[in-house]
């Protein structure tokens, strides 16, 4: 990266790496991981700074943390579901804005599948498309479609104090 250059990708991760690591914690459920993988993704901008400062390095990074997230749970052959009684990235500074409802969601998403739970936190804690989502996931639009209704439901059956926590009907 030339001197030049530097100054442009300092601005853009400082910026930039506190949304990434909170969607990674909220996709992995593990602050060490999903450190590691922003770290990961920061890596991979530097080296394409060129090419992507002039795109959008936030999108491609993102990318790049849930495809990296999606492989390391592919490697393993299964999907575990965190054990909710284990509140998933306990201590993170800064991550949630409130504290309270921070360890709700984090509660709440540790109960869903991997695949589930990276459809529920680009869809609606990234705000992005269905389509954007099956961009990123690598998946169909169909796929993120269904992803996202089973985890809704599941949260709805298994996670009422969202319910109390946005003042919704049980």
């Amino acid at each position: 990266m030339r001197d030049d250059d530097s100054d442009g990708f300092t601005a853009w991760a400082a910026g930039a790496e506190r949304q990434l690591l909170r969607s990674a914690v909220l996709l992995t459920g593990d602050l060490h991981r999903a450190q590691d993988l922003v770290q990961e993704a920061m890596v991979k901008v530097a080296m394409r700074w060129p090419r992507l400062r002039d795109e959008q390095p936030t999108a491609y990074a993102r990318t790049i943390v849930a495809r990296d997230n999606i492989s390391w749970w592919r490697r393993r052959r299964h999907e575990v579901v965190v054990d909710p009684g284990t509140p998933a990235g306990q201590g993170v500074p800064a991550v949630a804005t409130d504290a309270e409802a921070g360890l709700v969601v984090r509660r709440a998403l540790a109960r869903l599948t991997p695949r589930q739970r990276a459809v529920v936190v680009l869809r609606y804690f990234d705000d992005l498309t269905e389509r954007e989502t099956a961009e990123i996931l690598g998946i169909a639009v169909g796929t993120v479609k269904s992803q996202n209704r089973v985890a809704l439901a599941r949260l709805r059956d298994g996670a009422p104090e969202l319910l109390d926590l946005i003042g919704g009907p049980r």
